[in-house]
């Protein structure tokens, strides 16, 4: 479980990557503009993944700080915001990294945002936070096209292994 999860942090950095070079393209208004999505624009979704990362890792570790709003603006502007994202990605790839398969195995303790107490196994935990990174990705992905970009880079999980194999095709020649 530990590989499977070192490996799912790993994409999430590099999907992160790919979703924040693409919105670089767009102008602030586009950027900004509410398209319907659930968090309306695609700074509010990017703003919510962040937002639910800081939640979670703050759940699992006792660290950091996170607003109490799940639709909470952390950062007004998308360089702000990445850099942010950036390091938070290197946060939650060490977090993982620094698991033991016993503890992954274990159930966790927690409390919702709105104080309930919760009990799972670590890895359904994982298992959904890196599922519902990937939900949210899905939804700025679509906000991209809707905003015009033409044929936003593909954020499959296979796709970052076939970007990695040509890569390491590459140096070995």
């Amino acid at each position: 479980m530990k590989a499977h999860f070192g490996m799912m942090a790993s994409y999430n950095a590099w999907a992160n990557s790919r979703l924040y070079a693409e919105s670089r393209s767009l102008s602030v208004e586009s950027y900004r503009k509410n398209v319907g999505a659930f968090f309306g624009s695609l700074h509010g979704t990017l703003n919510h993944l962040l937002v639910t990362d800081r939640i979670w890792m703050r759940r699992f570790t006792g660290k950091g700080e996170h607003p109490a709003q799940l639709n909470a603006i952390m950062f007004d502007d998308l360089a702000s915001l990445q850099v942010a994202r950036e390091a938070e990605d290197g946060r939650i790839f060490q977090y993982v990294e620094g698991l033991t398969e016993e503890e992954i195995g274990q159930d966790f303790s927690y409390s919702t945002t709105k104080g309930g107490p919760q009990r799972f196994p670590l890895r359904d935990l994982l298992a959904h936070w890196f599922n519902h990174q990937t939900h949210h990705r899905g939804q700025a992905h679509c906000i991209l096209t809707v905003l015009g970009v033409p044929e936003p880079k593909p954020l499959d999980l296979l796709a970052m292994y076939r970007e990695k194999n040509k890569r390491d095709r590459a140096t070995s020649a």
